[in-house]
């Protein structure tokens, strides 16, 4: 609700950096959960000795939402699995003892926690789950990869019920690379600007529920709503830059429109990738273009709203997704102001109002593994 409103009131979370120190933290924007370490262990309830990350924490909360939101007490009543996935993992908290940890026997609980796949083993743990647990790490597009993993474990009878998402914390470690990379933007961000200067990081976690249509009418559930279709492909092009065509993009949507037989004509809203940086945004313009040539859909990018929370973003944007088609609105890609020349393309600049069937929603991360997601009502 908190994020709906947020949406709807175009009130952005972007601020400076306050929960840990960086020499960029005067220089950059981050979308910051504001609650430190030990608020979040006092909410979760978790012991003294806990060695709960960062990143393992957002996760819990988010998927305690999930399973609440979807009236769900007995986790494993159901086969059940939980698919979860990062790209910091718990290098938030192990980054900051590494150099140290013989000298610090009380830390060295947090080394195995550095590992991808520890959040979700204690995410699993801390809800009781007993059946399927996997990690997903592909960068940018790991939840929607989650997401679309869940689905087909489920379509081949393999589960009931999936828990898909993502969780990422801020890092140093992202922070700096991202700045060395120069793609980090000194000012908010402005996808699909002309003038675009680069992203802000975020963090976040988000999670679905995904049924099968079987499991739906046995526990009359009540449908927030489809996964209609998703597709995969990669680039294989650049460690960190997408082809000039946006080739993978392209492939991602083609496959996503022909899984879910949909005709692209059909869609009502796309909530785009949209990092703000020179590349993706032109790539993912050209990838969009080839689709729908010059009649394109609205779209937008809600990560000024955000800022890019990484392997967590997909299920960020698959959450305002179901939003969208929920309140039927298109939310505004803030912060733009000219077109990029060689696309001429406008996003939705506006709170608009429309009655919405379905919502592509696009993810795309390094190593050119590129993903989307249709939903429906």
């Amino acid at each position: 609700e908190e994020n709906l409103q947020s949406l709807l009131h175009q009130k952005h979370g972007l601020s400076r950096l306050q929960n840990f120190e960086s020499i960029h933290k005067d220089q950059i924007f981050v979308g910051e959960i504001k609650q430190t370490n030990e608020e979040l262990a006092t909410f979760l309830n978790l012991s003294s000795d806990n060695n709960f990350t960062r990143t393992a924490m957002l996760g819990l909360v988010a998927v305690k939402e999930a399973l609440n939101d979807a009236q769900i007490t007995n986790v494993n009543e159901f086969r059940t699995g939980l698919i979860s996935s990062t790209s910091v993992g718990g290098m938030d908290i192990t980054e900051k003892y590494f150099l140290n940890y013989e000298d610090l026997p009380e830390k060295q609980k947090y080394i195995s926690t550095h590992d991808s796949g520890t959040s979700s083993q204690q995410i699993a743990q801390e809800i009781g789950l007993q059946g399927f647990v996997s990690t997903i790490s592909t960068a940018c597009s790991s939840a929607a990869n989650a997401i679309m993993y869940g689905a087909r474990l489920i379509k081949s009878g393999k589960l009931d019920r999936v828990i898909v998402g993502g969780t990422d914390a801020l890092s140093k470690f992202t922070i700096n690379g991202f700045k060395s990379l120069m793609i980090l933007s000194d000012e908010f961000n402005q996808p699909f600007d002309l003038n675009r200067k680069g992203l802000n990081l975020g963090e976040a976690a988000a999670y679905l529920v995904l049924e099968s249509d079987e499991m739906v009418q046995k526990t009359n559930k009540k449908v927030i709503g489809h996964l209609a279709g998703y597709g995969n492909a990669n680039d294989a092009f650049h460690q960190t830059a997408s082809s000039e065509n946006g080739e993978g993009a392209y492939l991602a949507m083609k496959k996503a429109f022909d899984i879910g037989e949909i005709d692209p004509e059909k869609i009502d809203y796309i909530n785009v990738h949209g990092t703000a940086t020179n590349n993706n945004d032109l790539t993912e313009g050209r990838a969009l273009l080839r689709i729908y040539e010059n009649d394109l859909p609205k779209f937008s990018s809600t990560k000024p709203f955000t800022g890019h929370t990484l392997a967590a973003a997909a299920g960020v944007e698959a959450v305002f997704s179901l939003l969208s088609l929920q309140n039927n609105v298109i939310y505004p890609n803030l912060n733009f102001q000219l077109p990029i020349e060689e696309l001429n393309i406008f996003p939705t600049t506006t709170l608009e109002k429309k009655d919405i069937q379905y919502v592509l929603s696009n993810s795309f991360g390094f190593g050119g593994n590129c993903s989307t997601l249709i939903f429906s009502k």
